[in-house]
């Protein structure tokens, strides 16, 4: 059975409810969110270096959009592992078309990894330990590994996975079969299904070896992966698109979860500032902020020569990037993806988004 670990970032997110920041030449895992001097996509590639043994075994999959970005953040990845999507159709084709050229290369015992490029974790060797965990069960089991985040509150913005029976451990970890994935649920369901605790925030991330996965693509996404076989990238354009969730997690029945408890955040909108920065202040404030009587505000200012000047303002984001002003209040961030819908009809629009 093959040792090599694979993994793959996926890179190919436009971070639009991040917007003005996040453009489409400069998407939110380029940007530098948690006050260190890193991308998004540059921590992620930081953390799975050690598990991948360097560079040559590290890929990213990314839209020709932003794939010269990616060359400038990480000019170490060798080009042959950079595979470039002539358009976005979510995670689905990205999966499979990935899976098949590390297939190809390296041999279907392969164990591969897949990790959206914009996430924030706090514990870089819990994190390890975990994928090392899930490797090792993917080495030996006929398994789909996926990660799941043990809740700390109620989320109505997160998938949730029900875990089922306990498989064993690994590492000391345990490992569950998989009993349902759930989208996105109201307030009431997502705090019944931490009352039960056996429920796990969705993480998006995945473990398995390539022909596992691949057989499983074949039962049930063959619509996407023969004509990747076929065609490669050429056949993006008739492709499906559809996530991975969706095509193949919720029908598979080789799902298993391995709950984890480090500190871990999708950095969705605006909002995740607030939980990575705020400590004991009255509001997160990058960037100059004058405020009188402001409170429970994120405020974000990118140019040193220009200031933010607030009065009398509670639970708003305010975001000054370039030629774009952001003002919304905090519980409707998840709206800035229908506002630049609206905003591609305005006059000159390109130079906004």
């Amino acid at each position: 059975m093959s040792k090599t670990f694979v993994p793959v970032i996926l890179a190919g997110g436009k971070g639009e409810r991040f917007w003005p920041l996040s453009r489409r030449q400069c998407p939110k895992q380029f940007l530098c969110l948690d006050g260190s001097d890193k991308s998004l996509l540059q921590a992620t590639a930081e953390r799975l270096l050690p598990l991948a043994g360097g560079y040559p075994n590290l890929w990213v999959i990314t839209s020709a959009l932003v794939a010269d970005g990616v060359r400038e953040q990480l000019p170490a990845l060798p080009e042959a592992n950079l595979l470039v999507e002539p358009e976005g159709k979510d995670t689905a084709p990205a999966v499979a078309w990935a899976s098949l050229e590390i297939a190809h290369r390296y041999g279907e015992d392969t164990i591969i990894g897949f990790f959206p490029a914009d996430h924030w974790i706090g514990d870089s060797q819990g994190f390890v330990n975990t994928i090392n965990a899930a490797a090792e069960f993917a080495r030996e089991n006929q398994a789909i590994v996926t990660l799941g985040i043990t809740p700390t509150y109620p989320s109505t913005g997160y998938g949730y996975i029900e875990q089922g029976d306990r498989q064993g451990s690994v590492s000391q970890l345990p490992v569950y079969k998989v009993t349902r994935f759930t989208e996105k649920p109201d307030r009431q369901t997502a705090e019944t299904f931490m009352q039960t605790g056996k429920y796990s925030w969705n993480s998006g991330m995945f473990v398995f070896r390539a022909g596992v996965v691949l057989t499983e693509l074949d039962k049930y996404a063959a619509d996407i992966l023969n004509p990747l076989k076929d065609k490669g990238k050429d056949a993006y354009a008739a492709l499906e698109k559809i996530s991975i969730d969706y095509a193949l997690m919720e029908k598979t029945q080789l799902a298993s979860i391995i709950p984890t408890d480090f500190d871990w955040d999708d950095l969705g909108d605006w909002n995740a500032l607030e939980r990575l920065l705020k400590n004991d202040r009255d509001n997160v404030t990058i960037g100059n902020h004058l405020g009188k009587d402001t409170k429970d505000s994120i405020i974000y200012a990118s140019d040193d020569n220009e200031i933010i000047v607030t009065i009398g303002l509670e639970d708003v984001v305010i975001v000054r990037d370039g030629n774009a002003t952001l003002v919304v209040n905090k519980n409707r961030t998840q709206e800035i993806k229908k506002v630049l819908k609206l905003l591609q009809d305005y006059p000159n629009s390109e130079q906004f988004l």
